[in-house]
């Protein structure tokens, strides 16, 4: 059986992928900062796909890709042969970009970019020896920069760059790297979204929460609308099944039609038009007195 490792397998689209590849032969590597909120091996492979074979494993590994300790001992804890990594574990910071600290800042980037990165970096040894694939979990977000979410972007742009420089860099060894892009999925960080906001409005500091009140306002006004076009997490875990199978895997995989049309929208759309329906879309008011 195939085995993969999979970082941030505590819940959402982690999650979905450890439970969908382990249904589908996988022996799965499910990395967690808490080894006793890993998913459970399944049951019956669940619908939406050829099952390739009999139920795989599920494996509980504890690992903070943030922790040069445990990227250290990663070593030890994974199985001589690997096919597959999928770089999963991410967090969002929001906020006005002018609001966000600089150790919230740091945080994106360590979780989102540099976490990624020493992963990588670690099992990149096992998938030369397997002719492996890499698989970056992404956001239409690394195309196109949305108002109050300005980090977040900021640390999905930079990790669409790395991944194309390392699709290149690896590719003498037989490695494949590709980027799976969803939009609004439907995981705890949307189902608890307005809660999300409160917590990143609460810690602003008084003179930028009233500065910025229109737009949090505003944005809090679209969050029902993000939630009703929310793709499954199932459909994400499809793309990266594909992302880590198909014969010629693309570069990139744009997950759903609301991120296609986001993604189709921001290549083609001139710059002044395209701030203005994003602004129109996540609320920011015309001017403010």
């Amino acid at each position: 059986m195939p085995a993969v490792l999979i970082t941030g397998a505590s819940r959402g689209i982690g999650r979905a992928s450890a439970l969908w590849l382990a249904a589908r032969g996988w022996d799965v590597l499910a990395a967690v900062r808490d080894l006793a909120s890993a998913p459970a091996a399944p049951g019956p492979p669940p619908a939406g796909g050829p099952v390739a074979s009999p139920s795989g494993t599920i494996t509980p590994v504890a690992l903070d890709i943030t922790d040069p300790d445990q990227i250290q001992s990663l070593d030890a804890a994974l199985p001589a042969h690997l096919d597959a990594v999928v770089n999963n574990a991410g967090i969002v910071v929001a906020g006005p970009v002018e609001a966000v600290g600089t150790d919230a800042l740091r945080r994106q980037f360590e979780v989102n970019v540099i976490g990624q990165a020493a992963v990588t970096g670690a099992v990149l040894p096992r998938l030369r020896a397997s002719r492996g694939r890499v698989v970056f979990v992404s956001s239409v977000s690394g195309r196109i920069a949305t108002p109050m979410f300005g980090p977040y972007s900021a640390s999905k742009f930079a990790l669409e760059a790395m991944a194309d420089a390392l699709r290149m860099e690896v590719a003498p060894w037989g490695i494949r790297v590709a980027l799976v892009e969803p939009a609004q999925t439907d995981t705890d960080m949307w189902q608890h979204a307005e809660a999300e906001l409160d917590r990143a409005v609460a810690a602003l500091d008084p003179a930028h929460r009233t500065l910025y009140t229109r737009h949090i306002e505003g944005f809090r006004r679209t969050i029902p609308r993000s939630m009703k076009v929310a793709s499954p997490a199932d459909g994400v875990a499809g793309a990266i099944e594909r992302a880590l199978t198909d014969r010629r895997p693309r570069a990139r995989y744009v997950v759903g039609r609301a991120a296609r049309i986001q993604a189709v929208l921001g290549e083609l759309t001139p710059t002044p038009l395209r701030d203005r329906m994003l602004s129109l879309g996540t609320g920011v008011p015309r001017r403010v007195s």
